[in-house]
């Protein structure tokens, strides 16, 4: 048996580590190849070698959440107003060591706070605060009432009697009539008809109080013949002036009449100022009729003297006399001054010239109540 010589050992040594690298290069050139070549062909295994099984489960699938239902939409929040604009802002003036100065507008609070290094501060001017409001004022006291217009003097309960003398459609007829006038402490009442031919031709009725401005009417009725009733009301509560005939209003202020009361008014200025009775002068009246009511310019046409009932009366000559184009009645009365100023004579004409003519026949003093 012979040995290897040396050179053969050496060479035996190196080349199989060679030959071993690269065989195992081969090989895995070649099987890299098959892999991405070719298709995996099963191995075949001996009958009785072990079965390895395994099993590729896929990655189980989580369903996802189901959102909930969105909620229904809401109203839109309320407009917020912007905030108030601040006031200006102080100017504040800080110096840090060896750096420039920084001219900022801040809030002197934050200033304040945040500053690490020596601040000076121009002096700042403190925020006016909202004045105190005003306590309420005292209500005014109610208005006083005005000044009468003239010093009056009602007189005293009395009724008067009439004869009575009226032209209707040319034919002058006859009658009687009366007025009675009562007073009852700060309250009066005034009660008058008219008739003619057994005919109530005119009835009337006012009741009110007496004050500083003489009489103060607060409802009058009249009835004519074959006329309905009518009734004028003073309102104290709503100081109006209203009508049940028609929807016309006034403001009551204070020395209203009405056709009733304005006799005895004028009665009631002769005994408390008979100064102002000049002759050629006029007395402006608020005078509420059935319908409306407007200013009567009641002129003192002046003294007269009169022949009634067989005695002489002189008396004072009164005339309201309706302005231009206006349909209404013109009024005349004459009052006695010797007998507290009673209205001894009255007397309305009608645009077509028909009249009712009342002359004094009697006077009975009437107790006070």
């Amino acid at each position: 048996m012979t040995h290897p010589s040396i050179p053969e050992k050496l060479l035996q040594r190196w080349c199989r580590p060679v030959v071993i690298a690269i065989v195992a290069l081969l090989l895995h050139v070649i099987a890299f190849n098959a892999i991405t070549t070719h298709p995996v062909h099963p191995v075949l295994r001996p009958d009785n070698a072990p079965v390895v099984t395994l099993q590729l489960q896929a990655e189980a699938v989580v369903p996802a959440p189901v959102a909930p239902p969105l909620p229904q939409a809401l109203p839109p929040a309320p407009r917020k107003l912007p905030p108030p604009a601040l006031p200006e802002l102080p100017v504040i003036i800080a110096a840090v060591p060896d750096s420039p100065v920084i001219v900022t507008q801040v809030p002197a609070v934050i200033a304040s706070a945040t500053a690490t290094t020596e601040t000076i501060a121009a002096p700042v001017e403190p925020v006016a605060q909202a004045a105190p409001e005003p306590e309420p004022e005292p209500a005014p006291a109610p208005a006083p009432a005005p000044a009468p217009a003239f010093n009056t003097a009602p007189p005293p309960s009395a009724e008067v009697k009439y004869d009575v003398q009226a032209l209707r459609d040319g034919k002058i007829v006859y009658g009687s009539g009366k007025i009675s006038w009562r007073r009852s402490g700060e309250n009066y009442l005034i009660n008058g008809e008219a008739s003619v031919l057994f005919f109530t031709v005119l009835s009337f009725q006012s009741l009110g109080s007496l004050d500083v401005q003489g009489v103060a009417p607060l409802k009058y009725s009249e009835k004519r013949f074959r006329k309905p009733e009518t009734n004028t009301h003073f309102q104290q509560a709503n100081k109006l002036i209203s009508f049940s005939s028609s929807t016309m209003t006034y403001p009551r202020t204070g020395g209203e009449q009405d056709r009733a009361s304005i006799v005895w008014q004028l009665a009631s200025i002769g005994r408390g100022d008979a100064t102002r009775l000049v002759p050629g002068s006029a007395l402006d009246i608020f005078v509420a009729g059935v319908r409306d009511a407007e200013i009567w310019h009641i002129k003192v046409v002046g003294q007269e003297t009169l022949t009634l009932g067989g005695e002489q009366f002189a008396t004072w000559h009164f005339l309201r006399q309706p302005r231009p184009g206006s349909y209404d009645t013109q009024v005349e009365f004459w009052l006695a001054p010797e007998r507290d100023w009673y209205p001894v004579r009255l007397r309305q004409t009608e645009t077509n010239g028909d009249y009712l003519d009342m002359s004094m026949s009697s006077i009975t003093p009437l107790a006070e109540r």
